[in-house]
């Protein structure tokens, strides 16, 4: 059986396997681009591997209070290295980005402290965090205030706009890499450097966080190489390489990372309790093969962007620019259609892949979301999955992939779902 009748048997049409095959020659030497960054970063966590002696006693874990832990230590003093900061909190204790963003926040901001957002409207889920949105033990709860530098109408940094929020009570500042729900473009390292450049020429003692997830190994350079206090993500998205069950990261100074690990555990207990269960080897070898699994879904979502911008809807990123996260959103205004290709996507995935996705109130949202994620770590976004708010403009987010080919199938299966069951009228290209 060739490829294009094994396709067929998996119910994608002649045409639509056809022009995948026309938009990946295209993509050729892009795709080489991706694989070197990937090998850099590859040789970059493997010096980092080896500078910390890690050995096969750092993967057998510790249980009860977890004094002593070897692989669990140094495993921070890897990411801290890899991330090129003086420390680093790496738990499953973490139970996602949300809470290690709130986290980071929670123990490095006092009653009486401004937050600070640069980069417009957190993602969904901080709204609650921080008090937006009314919720139990928010900063808000604890008298902690918050001010907004919406972005310019481009997308970009609004400096005179972070210049007039910035006062006395400033005392965090925070950036979000990615777009979350949003239809802005995600910030390239560059650029992130020049804001935390910009804002400390106003206020040099501010610290700054940034929000790193989706971000981490697009690029040879992270955030945290040009100045920022923190940079925080979650370990089921790119650092953990498909295989870390749960667990967050917070890497940066000592004196944040510190704050972090007292919040996390308690008050003169920090870093040192915490035991790590017999997770490591998923951590280690997740971290370990995070630049290949990021540069799969970092193809997945080039191509998934030109394949929709030939097929008429708008994409963000565009099928040719700079990419500086594994993100894609394709903007459909209808919801029967967002509903679709979630189906086709959910459709694809190793796991339930006979389960319909419906949406639902997800706990941290303000609309119902659907959300397509077969995968073998639950809710795990470096795995292929997509998701999005049931609201206008209905654009549905993208991401992940562990391998290339499985990507190319969801979204090929996407484009099948959304001509059979939306009731959206698609002219495929020639």
């Amino acid at each position: 059986m060739s490829t294009k009748e094994m396709y067929r048997s998996l119910g994608i049409r002649e045409e639509i396997y056809e022009l995948g095959e026309k938009v990946l020659l295209e993509l050729k030497p892009r795709f080489e681009k991706i694989d070197e960054t990937a090998e850099y970063n590859q040789l970059k966590i493997i010096n980092a591997f080896h500078k910390e002696r890690v050995s096969e006693a750092c993967l057998y874990g510790t249980k009860g209070y977890g004094y002593n832990d070897l692989g669990r230590d140094t495993l921070e003093r890897v990411y801290a290295d890899v991330f090129k900061t003086e420390d680093a909190l790496v738990r499953p204790q973490i139970t996602c980005g949300t809470h290690a963003l709130a986290l980071a926040l929670m123990s490095n901001l006092r009653p009486g402290d401004e937050l600070l957002s640069a980069a417009g409207k957190p993602y969904d889920t901080l709204e609650e965090v921080i008090g937006i949105r009314e919720s139990r033990g928010s900063l808000k709860e604890y008298g902690i205030s918050y001010a907004q530098a919406d972005l310019k109408s481009d997308g970009s940094f609004d400096f005179d706009s972070i210049r007039e929020k910035i006062n006395e009570r400033t005392k965090l500042v925070t950036i979000q890499r990615s777009k979350g729900y949003q239809t802005r473009r995600s910030f390239g390292v560059r650029d992130i450097a020049e804001a935390i450049g910009f804002i400390r020429s106003i206020k040099p003692e501010v610290k700054i966080m940034i929000d790193n997830c989706y971000g981490e190994f697009v690029e040879r350079e992270e955030p945290s190489e040009y100045g920022a206090d923190m940079v925080v993500g979650s370990l089921i998205k790119n650092p953990g390489g498909g295989l870390a069950p749960i667990g967050g990261y917070i890497c940066g100074t000592k004196e944040c990372v510190e704050n972090a690990a007292y919040r996390l555990t308690s008050p003169g207990l920090g870093k040192e309790v915490g035991a790590s269960l017999g997770i490591l080897p998923e951590f280690y070898q997740g971290l370990f093969l995070s630049p290949v699994i990021t540069a799969a879904a970092l193809k997945g979502a080039i191509f998934a962007a030109n394949i929709y911008e030939r097929l008429g809807f708008d994409v963000l990123p565009d099928g040719k620019e700079e990419r500086h996260d594994i993100i894609q959103a394709v903007t459909f205004n209808k919801a029967e259609a967002l509903i679709s290709f979630c189906r086709g996507i959910q459709a694809a995935a190793p796991v339930d892949s006979f389960v319909t996705p419906e949406p639902w109130d997800m706990p941290g949202y303000d609309s119902k979301v659907i959300m397509a994620a077969g995968n073998f770590v639950s809710g795990s976004s470096i795995e292929l999955s997509a998701d999005g708010p049931l609201k206008p403009p209905y654009s549905v987010y993208f991401q992940g992939g562990l391998t290339f080919p499985h990507v190319k199938y969801g979204i090929l299966n996407s484009v099948e779902y959304l001509m059979r069951e939306s009731g959206q009228s698609i002219t495929l290209p020639d």
